[in-house]
């Protein structure tokens, strides 16, 4: 690992005896520079959208995990009496925090999505909610569900465990699907680094030979190319990365409308979190080049 920063600082030094061995300009270079900018965009997205996914997975495991519903299912005549016993079950249960009665208006916003904004909440038969939130401690399920079956038998304890856990799951999932777009993203770069590092070296035949004939070694010439394609990759790399951050930072917030993807883009320190692509994108570039280069110039003997 030492031996391959030091490479790479000398990398970055450059040395100009071997800056002339390789034509300063050609397709394979653009196309490295190119392909480094379209790859190193594509990253930012998808590191956005792992950390997007991981405040997802965090906020619906920490507000879901604390929020319970309890759901009374009883004649009209009943509703009220056993509406106040289960009220005064959670007065006197310990680790919940707060608990409330939902409205009719509430009720019928929850509705509005599946049944229209007019529904008539008052005359259709449906179960008074009410919303449950524990504090730090928590509270027993099952002691609660056994008062609850013994003071109000019309009302049933729903904590949410059912599906929050598949939410909390699938968000978590996304997570790792980011990460995996960004590993193979670092693949397809080093894919098409080596590619055209193979074409520049077969297409500087002749040089490559006259270098050896005038006592070059391998890594003298190997050298030369690896540090013109590892920079073209890095000034690739800023440039896709800067664009890919402006496009997010004008992309608009989702408050207001559900928040389902938790604003994609990066929040507060997030925002240094792209800068590391570029260093990335060189380091990768110069592992492949030299890989790529010292494999061809040993089939070139």
């Amino acid at each position: 690992m030492k031996a391959f920063w030091e490479n790479f600082v000398g990398l970055l030094r450059g040395d100009a005896s071997s800056d002339r061995v390789v034509p300063p300009s050609g397709f394979t270079f653009n196309l490295t520079a190119f392909s480094a900018g379209i790859m190193a965009f594509l990253a930012v997205f998808a590191m956005a959208f792992s950390l997007a996914s991981g405040r997802l997975a965090d906020r619906w495991g920490n507000e879901l995990a604390r929020s319970s519903t309890i759901r009374i299912s009883a004649p009209a005549d009943q509703m009220a009496a056993q509406t106040k016993a289960v009220m005064d079950v959670l007065a006197t249960t310990s680790g919940i925090a707060f608990a409330r009665e939902l409205t009719a208006e509430e009720q019928q916003s929850l509705l509005e999505p599946f049944f229209g904004p007019d529904v008539p909440v008052g005359d259709l038969p449906i179960p008074q909610l009410i919303d449950v939130i524990e504090d730090d401690t928590g509270f027993d399920a099952t002691g609660l569900r056994q008062r609850l079956a013994a003071e109000a038998p019309a009302a049933v304890l729903d904590d949410h465990t059912r599906w929050r856990r598949p939410l909390v799951r699938a968000a978590s999932r996304l997570r790792s699907l980011g990460m995996l777009s960004f590993v193979l993203i670092g693949a397809a770069l080093a894919a098409m680094v080596t590619l055209a590092a193979t074409a520049a070296l077969s297409a500087n035949f002749q040089v490559i030979k006259v270098l050896r004939l005038v006592g070059a070694r391998d890594v003298f010439i190997a050298g030369a190319f690896v540090r013109r394609f590892s920079l073209r990759a890095v000034m690739g790399a800023f440039a896709g990365t800067f664009v890919g951050m402006g496009v997010l930072a004008l992309m608009p917030s989702t408050q207001g409308a559900g928040e389902f993807l938790t604003n994609l883009g990066f929040v507060g320190a997030e925002w240094l979190w792209p800068l590391l692509i570029p260093v990335l994108s060189g380091a990768v570039g110069y592992v492949a080049t030299r890989m790529a280069a010292l494999r061809m110039l040993r089939r070139l003997h």
